[in-house]
């Protein structure tokens, strides 16, 4: 059975690729409106919404078009896969001869020893590269070239579990220089399981190193931004103690070691080649997913009855998947991708009913979600890329987990945003109420409690006087509580402008005030009250005038023992003034 296929790509496969273009396209063009909808639903700013959702189409029309971009001048091997047991075991060594094998459509996805059998014609003397499309997920493998005669020419060893160092970073690409002619090629592979079904190419040297560079690059791009992101999460988790950061952080670190060594970061850079660092980590990340959820989204048990108990069932399962993939280790690839479908439905519905019920971080959490539900979910449903030999499924896994973790990275700063607009406005709220607290509402002076607080700040030199204004009660019961309240904010006005800079006044109830001078110069202090005085006279108040008693700082540091002195002796002053001693620097009245 021979198999003939030329290098480059005919006409008809271009038009296939331009037919992919198209399909892919339109799905971004969907995702398009979609994505504008829920933005005018979501942002009060319908500009800013249609600016995000344009720059989003870009990049996702890019990262679409890419692995169409990134054909490679190769051509697929058409042959046929055979299933290799224990009792064909022997024939798997007999070249390309295929008698007793038994053929199988393409490898299982619970692993296995399989061959690959397919006719290579090489048109021209030239450096060809071997590899496979669609995955990179292969235990072991060995390419063994044959020439039309069955002696065996070249065998390639490779894959994650192999030590044999790759040539290309990052893939499974073997050299092939060999004359041009007839040659047939048996692709050995034997996998715990498989991702997705590997499929042997071949490309010349130069179109294959352009075709690998945007999938490599997006590799390296994407796992430095997973690491950056896991410490920050982590960090973030230390410093608020939540559970959801800590939680998203277990997420991001099984995925870490999903994709390093799935794309094989881990075997080439550090020499891990422990193959089931694919499946295990995704068993307890896919865990720590549903706990980020339920925290993120603030489902409990009393509120969110249904959401709690669907999260605590899909946590039972993923909990069972555990055990199960310890006792059929060949399945646990599949326990996570049932998994994965689990968490990214649990995450979109749960999103969608609390941001439904008006939940503001559900709103754009649900923005992340239904980026990562739509992008994995074609990892996990697909076993093959259609359009493109070097972006395999793997690559759109983790273009998946990127996109909702820097979404979300998104989400926290808008989060953070929102606490900081809170605070700031708990603050001013918690100023005005300390303002209030500390203002008397009538006169807008100082009150009782600003009076403590300033008076233990006062120098040693620095003085306290209580001031009792005599004439409100005449005023109040004679021209009523209307003419006694333009008193007192009279007095207050005149007193405060003639007190400058030298002291404050206070009000510290009823008729009574106080003023605190830091500089003690009692002299100018009684000179401008006289002067105050003089000016309150002249604004209709004739009647009225006060008693006053000075208490020096550095007779006390108590504030409370300093207030008993300046009140005790204000009150002696006032009862001087009441047996008629006219004794002005001692008090005021109204005689001039």
């Amino acid at each position: 059975m021979r198999f003939h296929t030329p290098l480059s790509m005919n006409a008809h496969t271009r038009y296939g690729v331009f037919l992919r273009q198209i399909s892919m396209s339109w799905r971004v063009t969907c995702w398009l409106a979609i994505r504008i909808g829920g933005s005018m639903l979501f942002h009060k700013n319908k500009d800013s919404a249609w600016k995000k959702s344009l720059f989003f189409w870009i990049l996702l029309t890019w990262l679409g078009l890419q692995p169409c971009l990134s054909l490679a001048d190769s051509y697929m091997l058409t042959g046929q896969w055979f299933e290799v047991t224990d009792d064909t075991a022997d024939l798997a060594t007999q070249g390309p001869k295929d008698t007793g094998l038994i053929p199988v459509l393409h490898p299982a996805s619970n692993g296995g020893h399989f061959l690959y059998k397919a006719d290579l014609v090489l048109p021209t003397n030239a450096h060809y590269v071997i590899d496979f499309k669609n995955s990179s997920v292969i235990g072991r493998f060995v390419h063994r070239i044959y020439d039309p005669e069955g002696r065996e020419l070249l065998a390639l060893h490779g894959g994650i579990q192999s030590r044999e160092p790759n040539p290309y970073i990052l893939r499974h690409g073997r050299d092939i220089m060999l004359p041009a002619g007839h040659y047939q090629v048996v692709s050995e592979l034997e996998s715990p399981f498989f991702l997705a079904r590997p499929q042997p190419y071949v490309a010349s040297l130069k179109a294959y190193q352009q075709s690998i560079k945007p999938g490599n690059a997006m590799v390296l791009l994407c796992y430095g931004a997973m690491s950056i992101l896991m410490i920050y999460y982590a960090a973030l988790g230390y410093v608020r103690k939540q559970v959801t950061d800590y939680m998203y952080a277990l997420f991001i670190f099984g995925n870490l070691f999903y994709n390093g060594a799935a794309l094989m970061i881990l075997p080439d850079l550090m020499g891990i080649h422990w193959f089931y660092l694919i499946s295990f980590p995704i068993l307890f990340s896919n865990i720590a997913y549903v706990f980020f959820v339920i925290h993120l989204l603030g489902i409990n048990q009393q509120k969110h009855s249904v959401l709690y108990r669907v999260g605590r069932g899909i946590l039972y399962i993923l909990l069972a998947f555990i055990p199960a993939a310890v006792l059929w280790p060949h399945w646990s690839l599949e326990f996570d991708r049932y998994g994965v479908g689990l968490i990214m439905i649990y995450g979109l519905i749960a999103g969608i009913r609390r941001a439904w019920r008006g939940h503001l971080i559900a709103k754009y959490y649900l923005v992340a979600v239904f980026a990562f539900f739509i992008i994995g979910s074609y990892s996990i449903t697909n076993t093959e890329v259609q359009g493109s030999n070097t972006f395999y499924i793997e690559h759109f896994g983790m273009l998946a987990v990127t996109v909702e973790m820097i979404l979300l990275a998104l989400v926290l700063a808008r989060q953070f945003a929102l606490l900081h607009h809170e605070k700031e406005y708990a603050l001013t709220l918690s100023e005005h109420h300390l303002q209030i607290a500390r203002t008397d509402a009538l006169t807008g002076l100082p009150n009782r409690y600003a009076l403590d607080q300033r008076l233990d700040m006062l120098p040693p030199e620095g003085v306290l006087v209580f001031i009792d204004i005599d004439g409100l009660k005449f005023y109040n019961d004679n021209f009523g509580h209307k003419r006694g309240d333009e008193l007192l904010c009279s007095f207050s006005q005149v007193v405060q402008e003639a007190m400058g800079e030298m002291g404050v006044l206070h009000r510290i109830g009823g008729d009574e005030f106080a003023i605190t001078s830091p500089s003690g110069n009692v002299s100018q202090l009684e000179s401008r009250l006289q002067a105050a005085m003089k000016i309150l006279h002249g604004r209709g108040f004739e009647f009225s005038g006060m008693s006053y008693g000075i208490a020096h700082a550095m007779e006390s540091r108590d504030g409370n023992v300093l207030k008993y002195l300046a009140d005790t002796r204000m009150y002696a002053n006032k009862r001087e003034r009441q047996r008629g001693m006219p004794q002005f620097t001692k008090k005021i009245t109204t005689q001039s």
